[in-house]
């Protein structure tokens, strides 16, 4: 089934992400696994989250699902399994609430990683974005101070002929102090969306202060739901 193609989603402001309802369901750390769980669950509907080590992902994933969803670690890296959770959305009705899926990636381009474990990584990454349905939503997290790294322009290799709806959010814009930075930011930002046409939206976020965070809530419920409509009216 195909995916609705908006770039742009209409919710309503009492959509919204039901803090705490995230429950982690399994962690894939085997080829077999990630196989088995797209053909158990064709039409599923959700959002992954991955970026480079040390970018506050875990952080993130806790402000937008509920605090203790992702475990942080000051060690980079950390999450080594694609850990798999369900959520809910409150559509502001009384309609029961649909789970949705919620994939927490590990990091990537970690310096202190062994090749071994970075051919582990590539083989697993390559069986999820080659098998992941066209109803999971993509959002690649970036550092705000370092954006468009080497290891993200690696990374968007693997997105360039993917289906699926895919943002970018550049994370930790708090620690800016100066205008220049944020001019620049803004400056990579249309430079990614004129160079990364699968790209659709990009965020300007922090988990550390919440900016930001309620746009992404939004296009992460507004998503998911135009999805839920898409497949039950076709």
């Amino acid at each position: 089934m195909e995916a609705c193609s908006s770039d742009q989603f209409e919710v309503e402001e009492s959509m919204e992400i039901i803090k705490g309802s995230a429950h982690f369901q399994l962690g894939l750390d085997k080829l077999e696994q990630v196989e088995h769980l797209f053909e158990k669950n064709p039409n599923m509907i959700g959002v992954a989250f991955v970026g480079r080590s040390n970018v506050g992902k875990s952080s993130l994933i806790n402000s937008l699902f509920g605090r203790k969803t992702a475990r942080t670690s000051k060690t980079p890296g950390r999450t080594r399994e694609i850990n798999v959770f369900t959520f809910l959305i409150d559509r502001g009705d009384k309609s029961e609430p649909q789970p949705f899926f919620l994939f927490d990636l590990p990091g990537y381009g970690h310096a202190e990683v062994s090749k071994q474990m970075l051919k582990n990584w590539r083989l697993m990454m390559e069986t999820f974005f080659n098998g992941l349905p066209n109803t999971v939503a993509i959002i690649n997290i970036q550092d705000a101070r370092h954006p468009d790294q080497a290891v993200d322009q690696q990374f968007h290799k693997f997105l360039e002929s993917a289906p699926q709806f895919t943002a970018v959010a550049f994370n930790k814009v708090d620690k800016f102090k100066k205008q220049k930075e944020k001019a620049a930011l803004e400056k990579k930002k249309m430079e990614l969306l004129a160079r990364y046409t699968w790209v659709k939206q990009i965020h300007f976020v922090s988990a550390e202060n919440a900016i930001g965070l309620p746009q992404l809530e939004q296009a992460i419920s507004g998503y998911c739901l135009e999805q839920l409509i898409f497949q039950d009216h076709p």
